[in-house]
């Protein structure tokens, strides 16, 4: 039997995330016609434990048919028994990746990783092809290890965070201000997510943005993304995609800048510096123009 499932060189990086319930039929078949980069079909939050056992096997079937998308799955929280009967019932199907809710660290990522090593195993899928991403930053004490996140496993194909959860660990009252900026104690787990990405050269996904019925507010919220160094961002609903999707889309003069950095590059492979119009550039520039040109490359396809 063929091996099947992504090759990890293969990964790519998404502008925009949507989250869809695995118990409804209807949204999964619905999300299909957005143009999501990519899909997270969601077995934690939105699924009430009785429906769970039924969400596995429609989430399985939805994968099976369709091959060769971002399909990305929500598991339950690793230490519960939902976890890995999760697993055990998505990975035959290969998704594209794991999105591993509320680690306590990057040791669950590591677990994660072994559980996906056995399972690729026993069904015939590529060593090492699902992907994970971490919503790094929905427990608190997670804030104080994100550095680990640094050679944690190659299966690691970004970095996001969350602060829902997080206020309600903390018993907060509201975790953005009155203009809908993110209070002192959110910023800073959105700014820890965005330096361990970087540190572990791997994409950062920005937070959901829960008033769907609000698109210029989503539109500041995804540019400021952009700005700050982030590669995409998490929806939750289909109208918030498009709106996304322009805000991450790299502009003309951004393109022919990151070709010529990547051209640099490979014409001097081994070389850690490099000088590009009288700036030193080195391995993170090259890392995020290589970036640039692969989100340039999906949407002009």
């Amino acid at each position: 039997m063929q091996a099947h499932g992504v090759d990890a060189s293969e990964a790519r990086v998404s502008r925009s995330f949507l989250f869809v319930p695995g118990d409804s039929e209807r949204k999964l078949l619905k999300a299909v016609d957005c143009d999501a980069d990519a899909l997270i079909i969601d077995l934690e939050d939105s699924v009430d434990a009785a429906a769970r056992v039924q969400a596995r096997q429609q989430v399985r079937t939805f994968l099976q048919q369709s091959a060769g998308a971002d399909l990305w799955v929500r598991i339950n929280p690793l230490g519960t028994a939902d976890a890995l009967q999760d697993l055990q019932a998505i990975i035959p199907s290969a998704p594209y990746g794991v999105v591993l809710p509320k680690p306590e660290s990057p040791d669950d990522v590591k677990r994660l990783a072994t559980h996906l090593d056995t399972l690729e195993r026993e069904h015939d899928i590529r060593p090492g092809s699902t992907q994970i991403l971490p919503i790094a930053t929905e427990r608190p004490a997670a804030l104080f290890k994100m550095q680990g996140y640094v050679d944690a496993t190659p299966r690691l194909a970004g970095l996001t965070w969350g602060a829902e959860d997080l206020s309600a660990a903390l018993g907060a009252s509201a975790n953005r201000d009155a203009d809908g900026q993110w209070l002192p104690p959110y910023e800073l787990a959105r700014s820890l997510c965005l330096f361990a990405a970087a540190a572990a050269a791997v994409p950062a996904v920005d937070t959901v943005y829960t008033d769907f019925r609000d698109g210029e507010g989503l539109a500041k919220s995804a540019n400021n993304a952009r700005r700050d160094g982030f590669s995409g961002m998490l929806a939750i609903h289909p109208e918030q995609v498009p709106i996304i999707n322009a805000a991450f889309l790299p502009a003309a003069d951004e393109i022919q800048r990151a070709e010529r950095i990547v051209q640099l590059f490979e014409d001097n492979q081994g070389v850690g510096v490099l000088q590009l119009d009288g700036e030193m550039i080195d391995r993170p520039h090259y890392v995020q123009a290589q970036r640039i040109l692969d989100i340039a490359g999906r949407t002009t396809k």
